[in-house]
């Protein structure tokens, strides 16, 4: 049997007044969700364990398997690992967005969603200006971009951007969490000033500021690590010969990398409401027809969630559920050697709160034969009564992958 994740990050929400007391699962029109979950079995998700930030890196390595307590090292060597930047011991690599300043406050996370070629004009101006045998910063994707510093210490206290929209940056610059630490916060926040002063004019900026986009005026570094030791999937399940992962985001990427998970890039998958589903589709299918398992990861929903956009959420579910998940399930429901799909969210990324938060998330899956449980549709609430209970830490991964 081969397996198929298909993963809607952020989907999950909290019940909404504007809704009737819905969540935006269960106001959304999701036919062949519902009719997976109709035909197949249900349940929920623990994917942020104690002690951990819902972060999409936590909650997506979670949904994998991965022991967070053993091998986690942050969001920044992930982001290395798919850009392909080889960590050497000792190199502490964080993300690094491009964000949008107003004054006090942290406007936005994402730059305005600059494009990844504005971004690169200025990741490269900031390596001109800023970088040098210690420091490095390397160009990712759209404002997501990464920090190496050799011989820095990751004990540091890093307040994710898209956590604190419309709220005041200097408190929130990085701090040490111990004296050793102290030498690496200060150059961090001195990066951090003086890329300021160098974004505020550049040409790129007054630009965008002409055609109403938000500047790329600071960098915001976080979430440091080290090199992760991560064992291969096909380690814990040998009957994964071979695997794939399919995403428009870096840290996806990496996670797959350590993973030992094939990237395949599809042409225009941006991470956001605009993302090329279709082109995304095809790609599953094809590796489908190689490889043995595929986790095809979604990010608009998230990015709509951290704009706090209800209308915009919905039309992303909607499009997961009838761009994505209905094509991929006519296609592989008679194939002669059985498809088993799983869709779930990593985490809730609520409307009302525009960030992350730690819930459990709903999940069904679906595969030839399988016995149905009595859920009828695929939602937050409806997920509570699914056979398949409440899962932590690696049940999920076990139980999906020896349908």
């Amino acid at each position: 049997m081969k397996h198929i994740i298909i993963l809607g990050d952020g989907m999950a929400d909290h019940p909404l007044p504007q809704l009737g007391g819905r969540t935006l699962l269960q106001a959304a029109h999701t036919p062949w969700m519902d009719l997976l979950a109709r035909q197949g079995r249900n349940g929920r998700l623990v994917t942020v364990a104690p002690g951990f930030h819902p972060g999409s890196e936590v909650a997506n390595m979670s949904v994998l398997g991965y022991d967070l307590p053993t091998v986690y090292e942050g969001r920044g060597p992930l982001e290395a690992a798919s850009i392909g930047v080889d960590l050497a011991p000792g190199d502490m690599a964080m993300r690094c967005n491009l964000v949008c300043l107003e004054g006090d406050l942290l406007k936005n996370h994402s730059a305005g969603h600059i494009t990844t070629e504005e971004a690169d004009t200025l990741i490269r101006f900031l390596q001109e200006r800023l970088g040098d045998e210690r420091v490095h910063f390397y160009t990712g994707v759209q404002y997501r971009h990464l920090l190496v510093i050799r011989g820095g210490d990751k004990r540091l206290d890093c307040t994710p951007p898209h956590d604190v929209p419309l709220q005041p940056w200097r408190p929130l610059l990085p701090k040490a969490e111990c004296p050793e630490a102290q030498q690496t916060a200060d150059l961090l926040d001195t990066l951090i000033l003086r890329s300021q002063d160098l974004l505020r004019d550049h040409p790129l900026n007054k630009q965008r500021i002409a055609q109403g986009k938000d500047p790329a005026n600071s960098i915001w570094p976080w979430s440091p690590g080290y090199r992760p030791q991560m064992e291969p999937f096909s380690a814990r399940f040998p009957q994964v010969r071979s695997g794939a992962v399919i995403t428009a985001v870096d840290l996806i990427r990496g996670i797959g990398r350590y993973a030992g998970l094939r990237r395949i890039d599809v042409p225009g998958a941006t991470g956001l409401y605009d993302t090329n589903y279709e082109g995304k589709v095809r790609a599953a299918l094809d590796a489908l027809r190689t490889d043995d398992f595929v986790y095809l990861h979604i990010e608009a929903s998230d990015e709509a969630g951290h704009e706090g956009d209800i209308a915009l959420k919905r039309q992303t579910i909607e499009d997961l559920d009838s761009r994505v998940v209905g094509p991929i399930y006519e296609a592989v429901k008679d194939w002669p050697e059985p498809v088993a799909i799983a869709v779930l969210p990593d985490h809730p990324t609520p409307c009302e709160v525009r960030t992350h938060t730690a819930e459990p998330v709903p999940f069904l899956v679906w595969h030839p034969g399988i016995e149905p449980d009595a859920v009828q549709t695929f939602d937050e609430v409806a997920a509570c009564e699914g056979s398949y209970g409440l899962l932590k830490e690696d049940q999920f991964i076990n139980t999906f992958m020896n349908a």
